[in-house]
């Protein structure tokens, strides 16, 4: 019998991320979205695209931001981890 391997990822690490979703989402939710700047614009081949950009401190915030966004029915189109700079 062959044991299957698992390969673990690292842990996610504190700092700043970028997120962008497909559609709409009202600045409100920032709250919500542990403190996460929210900013949209409209992209010629995609349409509306709403970014999100902020700190976080460890993978249980990332994963509660990611939690809220598809209780929103939010379509994911990134999550990556930034420069503190590189802001939207």
């Amino acid at each position: 019998m062959t044991k299957l391997s698992m390969h673990r990822s690292a842990p996610v690490l504190a700092g700043a991320y970028r997120i962008r979703v497909r559609g709409g989402l009202d600045p409100q939710w920032a709250d919500c979205l542990g403190g996460m700047s929210i900013s949209t614009d409209e992209q010629e081949e995609i349409g509306i695209v709403t970014t999100l950009f902020g700190q976080v401190p460890d993978q249980a915030a990332l994963f509660g931001i990611l939690n809220v966004l598809y209780d929103l029915h939010c379509s994911l189109l990134l999550v990556e981890r930034v420069n503190e700079s590189a802001e939207t």
